[in-house]
């Protein structure tokens, strides 16, 4: 017997009574309010969002009979918010997946479990003319729903990141009326929107009631074409009336609320079109977003005239001579892939939340977004296009899925599929196409491949012939105007850059997978995208944490991640994966692109420290004005500032600069810096006057300190006493007392002036609590390298004491289980009789057999320290967390913290806080500091917890702390990689088996001493 199909099930039904895609417009009675082009204040509007009343079920089926009627009774179900995600209001299950779809793959078909929600709003409305229509708008639902007016059936639709309009005029009448929809979890639509992330259901965004005339406009959308110098345009415009009854409509052009252009147009039968050549207009770009409005006015057969704003920009999209080009310029993607969230409502997202994503965007030199993986709310393109962001507009279409079957283009290439793919393309562009900022429709994301796609790609041109279409699915480039790929290695994008010569140009939609501590090599990605002129750039992933805000007992706020919920099959913290923590607080990895993606390089020049590059990387944009502060420093000493504002520099342009400083007054100091540090001479709409662009360091070599040795008057040895047990070496001066085990080989305790300063260690250690980026290592290290498990063997402890000093020499192996790689270990310390303890540590790689790790977490000491020393002073790279592979944006220089504040709070807790190219720190009580100095510069971590306490917690908040500080001095760190999703460490951030060799010493000094006490040693 065959299996009956239910409506959510027919994949041959579209919509039932669903009106046709149109751009985004309102109508006003006024020039004046038309200009202000604010929603809310438009005629006929009304905002249906608030409480409704709500029914939850398992199934459709479940359905109360006659729930649909307006006599239905409603008075003691349950209200919930609309819009919102109903798991998040407390129904049905949370589930997080990447790939898996949740119902078993038997296209079109889905479950007789099919979660559903029915939402009832009882709805007054007055004063219904004649000629009014009344038209209900859902600007989201998750994933297809029925919607019934006073008990009567009004329509079906499904693609849930699309907006749904109906026309209800003939079912409602003056008075009170009753609205019920019905939504389904589950439809055919499913098995396309398998997209990477939270699976939520129900009306999640807004729903809009419009009352407007029948013989209104229907739809407009502009074109600007231009001429062969791209100073011209050609304006075109073009609509549709819903009746014949409209014969003129006037057009007036705007900028910046002046009239500049004005033309009339006829209609004829409902439809229009109109040209007119604009003479040299401000052209938009994502650098100079200049807005224009063309208000369209024209008078209805009762009398009342209408306005309607449109706001375009003049600019143009085109691949010439292999190249992508706005207005005629090749320009370059500094993009990211965003998602629809809010950590408290899911994918239901404020008009707050989205402008601060892109003010976030913007004041971090982010030029670009991609809508990943469906169509945004209409107010998010908006703000694109007022605030100047490149737009990938994508299609609500993802079978990822499908890729674990063995038959990826299960669907996408079977033509019972095609009208679908193509009414989720048509209708974005519909949408859409007035927006200037969507340079490029997207067909959708991880689909596989197939005929559906070639009919999208037609339809979508034959739609909207001005903009680009993208598919990275797409190997050959075969409907996708470029070629994309996603999260390719460095060497094999070096090798499409290489192979240019008559071939589409190169996006990466997808790279620098930013999950947890992470990610590192974006310097290096971005120094092979702008060496190859095919290479245009690429879309990190992604904007956000995807984290849901939790609140436990104690007040402490934390983020939840798949696997929280109990859900079942989940990819647990791998929607944890952006560049903004849930809170939309930036991370360390957003301070970094931006830096990374700078827009003003500075670059030293040889021969000449005081002589600089300057290179322009905008498209558009001349530096002339913006203005730059430089400033001289010497550690904490200001030696010099000036401010200038930068000279005539086109676009794409470099010049070499001479600095307008006193050199002999910057010569006479060491360790000189140069700072420069680039900002917006005026407020811009995204950020207020004296805005950072970016910043630059530069140390003048001829100053740089050399660290030397001081001698001190050494007291005579018998001021050092030794005593020994056959498991413990004491050595006391009046300044220090220190403890070793003669059993481990260890210094167990150090204390100076009777206050203990070293509570345990130093202790070699290779291991580091595992970034997200080392998820496809750590099984290795840990079940078949056992780095972890790493110890150290006693092999010889001696000890001699000299004239005011003691010398302790420790030889010791250290490997793990079943291991035939380690190090031969010896440490060598100097501890004086003022309590100068000096360690040198050498080791020597020991390679047997053929089962070596290529590479390591680290080669590093801890320490446990007095937790009372916890301010850190340190000279290195600051403030913000960094990695070698991850360090641009945190210039070397003095920062102090607190050991709290040198925490980077993950949502998922893992390794953090390292500070880079330290040339010493300090711990400090009060005016005391316990100096470490490096013989050479180092990497160092310091936190009030121990590396198996944050391996232990999985969430903020949750580590547990130690009565001690961890000190942990890397001779080398790996760095961080994007290999969650991406690129592996690159091979000058891979720590190997190897030999290594650190120094420093430690000592009490006054705090006011730091900078001069920290260019000796004193122990040798």
């Amino acid at each position: 017997m065959q299996r009956k199909m239910k409506r959510w099930e027919d994949v041959s039904l579209l919509a039932m009574n669903r009106l046709p895609a149109h751009s985004d417009f309102y109508r006003y009675k006024q020039i004046k309010e038309a200009l202000e082009v604010t929603k809310e204040k438009s005629d006929g509007y009304q905002s249906l969002d608030g409480d409704w009343k709500f029914l939850y079920l398992q199934a459709p089926e479940y359905s109360p009979q006659h729930f649909e009627q307006a006599e239905f009774d409603i008075a003691s179900l349950d209200t919930i918010a609309v819009p919102s995600c109903w798991q998040l209001q407390g129904y049905g299950n949370m589930h997080y997946t990447d790939v898996l779809y949740l119902i078993p793959l038997n296209p079109p078909y889905v479950p007789h479990e099919n979660p559903t929600g029915i939402y009832f709003k009882d709805l007054v409305v007055e004063n219904i003319a004649q000629d009014e229509n009344i038209v209900l708008k859902f600007n989201g639902v998750d994933s297809a729903f029925d919607l019934f007016v006073n008990g009567q059936h009004a329509g079906y639709s499904k693609v849930s990141r699309l907006p749904s309009e109906f026309d209800i005029t003939d079912l409602i009448h003056e008075g009170t009326n009753r609205l019920t929809v019905r939504v389904y979890q589950f439809s055919d639509g499913t098995y396309l929107e398998d997209q990477d992330m939270w699976w939520f259901s129900g009306i999640y965004r807004s729903v809009e009631l419009f009352r407007h005339h029948k013989d209104t406009l229907q739809d407009v959308w502009i074109e600007t074409i231009p001429d062969e110098s791209y100073e011209s345009f050609t304006f075109r415009i073009n609509g549709s009336f819903w009746t014949d009854s409209i014969k003129k409509v006037d057009i007036q052009i705007y900028l910046n609320g002046k009239e500049q252009n004005s033309l009339a147009v006829g209609v004829e039968g409902g439809s229009f079109q109109a040209t007119k050549e604009i003479s040299k207009p401000l052209l938009w770009s994502a650098e100079t977003p200049h807005l224009y409005t063309a208000v369209l006015q024209y008078d209805l057969p009762s009398g009342v005239s209408e306005s309607v704003p449109v706001r375009f920009g003049f600019r143009s999209i085109e691949i010439k001579d292999n190249e992508m080009r706005v207005n005629g310029k090749r320009i370059f993607f500094n993009g990211v892939n965003r998602h629809d969230f809010n950590p408290d409502q899911g994918r239901t997202v404020t008009y707050e939340d989205m402008l601060q994503d892109v003010l976030l965007m913007k004041q971090h030199n982010i030029n670009a977004v991609r809508t990943a993986h469906y169509p945004n709310q209409d107010v998010f393109y908006d703000l694109c296009d007022e605030y100047g962001l490149y737009v990938i507009d994508e299609t609500d279409l993802e079978c990822h899925g499908f890729e674990n079957t063995g038959n990826y283009n299960w669907i996408s290439d079977n033509e019972q599929w095609e009208k679908q793919y193509v009414d989720r393309a048509i209708r974005m562009v519909k949408r859409d196409r007035n927006h200037p900022s969507v340079i490029i429709w997207s067909l959708g994301n991880e689909s596989g491949v197939g005929r559906n796609f070639t009919a999208m790609y037609d339809a979508i041109k034959k739609t909207d012939a001005t903009r680009l279409v993208h598919y990275e699915g797409d190997r050959v480039a075969a409907y996708s105007d470029m070629y994309t790929t996603m999260y390719t290695r460095l060497n094999a994008l070096e090798e499409i850059g290489q192979d240019a010569e008559g071939k589409k140009p190169h996006l990466l939609c997808e790279y620098g997978h930013a999950m947890g501590n992470g990610p590192g090599g974006l310097t290096e990605y971005q120094e092979v995208m702008r060496k190859y002129p095919r290479l245009q750039g690429g879309f990190i992933w992604e904007w956000y944490d995807h984290g849901i805000r939790k609140t436990d007992d104690e007040g402490n706020t934390y983020f939840l991640y798949g696997g929280d919920y109990g859900d079942f099959p989940t990819n647990g913290n791998f929607c944890i994966d952006g560049l903004v923590f849930p809170d939309r607080t930036p991370s360390p990895a957003l301070i970094e692109y931006k830096k990374v993606i700078e827009p003003i390089v500075t670059e030293a020049t040889a021969g000449n420290p005081f002589r600089v590059k300057l290179k322009n990387r905008y498209d558009f944009r001349n530096l002339k004005g913006i203005h730059l502060r430089i400033r001289v420093e010497s550690f904490s000493e200001l030696i010099e500032e000036v401010e200038v504002e930068l000279p005539n520099l086109s676009a794409g342009e470099e010049l070499e600069y001479n600095l307008p400083i006193d050199q002999a007054k910057a010569l006479a100091h060491e360790e000189v810096w140069l700072r420069f540090i680039y900002s917006e001479p005026e407020a811009t709409n995204y950020a207020e006057k004296g805005h950072p662009i970016t910043r630059e360091s530069f140390l003048v070599e001829m100053t740089k300190r050399n660290k030397t040795v001081k001698d001190l008057a050494l007291t005579s040895k018998k001021h050092i006493s030794v005593e020994e047990t056959p498991v413990r070496l004491h050595l006391t001066s009046p300044h220090f007392q220190a403890e070793f085990s003669k059993v481990e080989g260890a210094l167990i305790s150090f204390a100076l002036d009777g206050e203990k300063i070293i509570e345990e260690g130093p202790e070699l250690t290779l291991w580091r609590a595992s970034i997200d980026n080392d998820m496809y290592k750590r099984d290795a290290w840990l079940n078949k390298y056992f780095i972890k498990n790493a110890k150290e063997q006693m092999v010889s402890l001696e000890h001699h004491v000299g004239d005011g000093f003691v010398d302790v020499e420790i030889q010791k192996y250290m490997s793990s289980l079943n291991q035939a790689w380690g190090f031969n270990v010896r440490y060598h310390y100097r501890i004086t009789s003022h309590g100068v303890l000096n360690l040198q540590l050498v080791g020597e790689k020991v390679s047997r057999g053929n089962e070596i790790p290529d590479m390591l977490p680290r080669i590093g000491i801890n320490m446990k320290l007095n937790q009372a020393y916890n301010e850190v002073t340190w000279y290195g790279r600051g403030d913000s967390e960094n990695y070698q592979d991850s360090k641009r944006s945190q210039p070397i220089g003095l920062y102090t913290k607190s050991v709290e504040e040198l925490h980077t709070d993950y949502v998922y807790p893992q390794e953090n806080g390292s500070r880079c190219d330290v040339s010493f720190l300090a711990l400090s009580k009060g005016q005391q500091s316990i100096l470490i100095n490096f013989k050479e510069i180092r990497d160092f971590t310091i936190h009030d917890y121990e590396v198996a306490a944050l391996e232990a917690a999985q969430h903020r908040g949750k580590i547990e702390k130690s009565p001690y500080n961890v000190l942990t001095v890397d001779y080398r760190q790996s760095g961080l990689g994007s290999n969650s999703c991406g690129e592996e460490q690159l091979p000058p951030y891979r720590v190997g088996v190897e030999d290594f060799e650190m120094t420093l010493e430690i000592r009490a000094i006054p705090k006011s001493n730091l900078i001069e006490e920290s260019r000796f040693f004193v122990a040798r």
